[in-house]
């Protein structure tokens, strides 16, 4: 079968759009990446998009027009990518707005802004989407869902295997390794901390809004880490705590930043920035200290792009081989719009795709609503479609 992935991350820049195919076992597939396409938001609405996930107030109507516009976005990535409509299914994650891990006290809760049915319309194509709701309501993190897809896609190699997010948060999947007494035990993964989100925010502040993010980490070459402040930081309270654990901005967003700015006060820009850098390296390094020892690290996101942070990832995770998840052929800016590819196809086959290992959840669900088009044709323009009724695939 042929699946459209639509993923759009914590950096909130635009949505990667995957079209693959699958077919076979669906703990073991056969599958196939045939294209990827990248469509950026329009700058207002990325600001709009951070800015509610920093927590700053908008009225019900601007949250409305949000969402609209999110999955108007969301329905230009998946044309441009896929314009002969050759997908039979699409899997879209939405816009993470906010995420509460569940407490002593409370459950957890997670706002992936999206008008799923209004995308089935708009690509006359079934759309599974809100995947984390059900893992959510069996006690899960309801995150990270992609380590059950890296094991189905990768497989397994001689001892642990280690797939890394370079994202705005960063994220770990420890995949068993093939044969040996560890052979039976399960997939582990869960979200580190901080990768790009406190850097991007920190050039936004340093640049005054003229860049968004710092390019290869040239910026941060020229400036001092300070080692003793990253090790501090390294000792905070999420960072100590044992997965499952999952994060976003709500925790390292733009109130987080500038307390650890407060904290390199007198340094200037560039050693500031070497900092986070050097300090979303540590996070990953230490946080591998909380699994199994792994034998290589592959890495993907839009963190492969910042050399520096790699050559830290390099000097900061002794005993790994680190390299590209791309030599797999998954590309930086594919591997989460695939898996959520092959989340709607196990959707669609009634087939689990969360993993209580990784997640914390009481047991394993079939992930995802699934909203199917009502008028059978595609819309023509993407704003002022007929509203009409909406079906749907629990």
């Amino acid at each position: 079968m042929r699946v459209l992935g639509l993923m759009s991350g914590t950096s909130a820049d635009g949505v990667d759009a995957v079209l693959a195919s699958f077919s076979g076992p669906p703990q073991r597939p056969r599958w196939k990446l045939e294209k990827h396409h990248f469509n950026p938001y329009p700058a207002e609405l990325q600001r709009q998009l951070i800015g509610v996930g920093q927590g700053q107030s908008f009225d019900s109507s601007t949250l409305l027009e949000l969402a609209e516009a999110v999955t108007e976005q969301q329905a230009l990535a998946a044309r441009a990518c896929d314009p002969q409509g050759r997908a039979k299914l699409v899997g879209c994650h939405g816009q993470t707005l906010w995420h509460r891990p569940p407490q002593a006290a409370q459950r957890g809760a997670s706002w992936q802004l999206l008008q799923g049915p209004l995308l089935a319309e708009l690509l006359a194509t079934p759309v599974v989407f809100d995947f984390r709701s059900a893992d959510l309501a069996l006690g899960g993190q309801g995150a990270p869902l992609v380590p059950p897809a890296d094991q189905a896609l990768l497989g397994r190699c001689g001892g642990w295997r280690a797939v890394l997010n370079l994202g705005g948060i960063a994220n770990l999947t420890l995949i068993p390794p093939a044969h040996g007494p560890e052979s039976c035990l399960q997939v582990r993964g869960w979200d580190c901390g901080p990768a790009n989100t406190l850097l991007d925010l920190a050039t936004m502040h340093f640049s005054g809004g003229l860049q968004s993010y710092d390019a290869d980490g040239a910026w941060a070459r020229q400036g001092q880490m300070d080692e003793a402040l990253i090790q501090r930081w390294l000792a905070e309270p999420y960072f100590q705590s044992p997965p499952p654990k999952s994060t976003g901005r709500e925790l390292f967003g733009q109130a987080d930043l500038e307390r650890r700015l407060a904290e390199v006060k007198g340094r200037d820009a560039a050693d500031a920035l070497a900092t986070l850098t050097g300090f979303s390296a540590a996070v990953v390094a230490q946080e591998l200290g909380h699994g199994p020892q792994a034998i290589e690290l592959l890495v993907a996101g839009g963190g492969c792009r910042n050399s520096l942070l790699v050559e830290q990832l390099q000097r900061r995770c002794r005993g790994l081989i680190v390299r590209p998840l791309a030599e797999f052929g998954i590309g930086e800016a594919e591997r989460e719009a695939l898996a959520f590819a092959l989340l709607a196809w196990w959707h669609a086959l009634g087939h689990e795709g969360n993993l209580p290992s990784v997640t914390g959840a009481s047991g394993g669900a079939v992930l995802g609503l699934c909203a199917r088009p009502q008028s059978g044709r595609c819309k023509r323009t993407l704003r002022g479609a007929p509203r009409r009724r909406w079906g749907f695939w629990a």
